[in-house]
């Protein structure tokens, strides 16, 4: 869940004592290199399914990932101390750079928008611990339209700077004439691994592509995955899963489907399925109105965004009562649908494609049947709740 962890959080100190354990464990299992030091710790993760575009940052977007990297190429040439002003000056000079600007690329600090974006890369920055606080604060610099008023001064943590990067081989070693050209090229070269050339070798590989999975991903379905790597799954998942769950605290749930590691405690899930508030319920009753769909016909249990909005809308007369006035508005089921399907598609519970939604099979567990709403009440052993199932 932390992959880039400086020494000052809370967890760090547990880590550099288990080092060495930890470090076998994860060789073991998953391939992951694990770095320890007195100033952090670094997990350098590569994900197994470089398709998946439901990871990220919260609140990123493109550009934002752009800044981040000019953020970082700036911090790298820049003195032990930077400030906020500074720093976006010298991301701003590297921002007119010719290939940037062929692709529409544009940063400067005239607008509130554009410091909005820097300054949330530098809470990003702070948050993994390249950047520590020395003075000064990052809010009323958004607000200041020539940043004389307000600004912050931070220290440069160079080796935290240099974890940043979990990739095998960094893109600058590329020379140009050999660089790869595609996408999804690129993407490989940045983690392609050596691989033994033996058959314990390739068994090694396999392993450690499923492991990653299983740790990372809220569920693997069989049918995704390529024929040798399903067939190893086929044959191993029981003991995969068993060992997985023996060392990081999780529960093995095996269907016909495929396999799934659930975390009962939450302690390693950042999107959780339920939980409280306005959108968690109504993601919960979207997912069990599509489980009931697959369960009476997988052959026509799609449907589109409109007919989800619709169903909320429904939910509104039943349930608004309790949820937040705000999506009690008219044409507020869209918003509240669209932040739904997003949470069941990050969880891998739907799939999208051509403007319709599929259901996918681990939605099953959602079926749960007719919602009871009751009054609040004080049972023995038990907080009052609003909805029971």
């Amino acid at each position: 869940m932390r992959p880039l962890m400086a020494a000052g959080h809370e967890d760090f100190s547990a880590v550099r004592r288990q080092a060495e354990r930890l470090r076998d464990w994860f060789a073991r299992e998953t391939g992951w290199p694990l770095h320890v030091d007195r100033e952090g710790a670094r997990l350098f993760k590569r994900p197994a399914n470089l398709s998946d575009d439901t990871r990220g940052v919260p609140s990123y977007d493109k550009r934002r990932y752009v800044l981040l990297c000019l953020a970082c190429a700036v911090l790298e040439r820049a003195d032990p101390q930077i400030t906020l002003q500074l720093l976006g000056e010298r991301v701003m000079q590297w921002a007119s750079e010719a290939t940037l600007q062929s692709r529409g690329f544009e940063f400067t600090l005239r607008t509130a928008a554009d410091r909005r974006d820097l300054v949330a890369v530098c809470r990003t920055l702070l948050e993994y611990g390249v950047l520590q606080r020395v003075a000064g604060e990052e809010e009323g610099f958004i607000h200041d339209g020539n940043g004389t008023q307000h600004d912050a001064l931070y220290d440069v943590q160079r080796r935290m700077l240099a974890g940043m990067l979990a990739a095998v081989r960094g893109p600058s070693t590329w020379r140009s004439a050999d660089a790869p050209i595609g996408f999804e090229d690129r993407m490989r070269s940045l983690v392609v691994e050596h691989q033994v050339e033996s058959e314990q070798g390739r068994r090694d590989t396999l392993r450690h592509h499923l492991a990653r999975r299983l740790l990372d991903d809220p569920v693997i379905y069989t049918a995704s995955l390529d024929p040798d790597v399903q067939a190893y799954f086929i044959n191993q998942r029981g003991t995969m899963a068993s060992r997985l769950c023996e060392a990081a605290a999780l529960t093995a749930e095996q269907r016909a489907e495929g396999l799934a590691l659930t975390d009962e405690s939450g302690q390693l899930t950042d999107v959780s399925m339920p939980a409280e508030g306005t959108e968690a319920h109504a993601t919960l009753l979207v997912a069990e109105h599509l489980a009931q769909r697959l369960r009476l016909d997988s052959g026509s249990a799609g449907t589109t965004d409109e007919a989800v909005a619709a169903f909320l809308r429904g939910a509104v007369e039943r349930y608004g009562r309790y949820w937040r006035k705000s999506v009690r508005e008219p044409g507020a089921e869209r918003e509240l649908a669209d932040i739904a399907l997003d949470r069941l598609y990050k969880l891998q519970l739907v799939h999208r494609e051509e403007g319709w939604i599929h259901p996918r099979p681990a939605i099953a567990r959602f079926a749960l049947g007719e919602t009871q709403v009751r009054p609040p009440t004080s049972r023995p052993g038990r907080p009052d709740t609003l909805f029971d199932e």
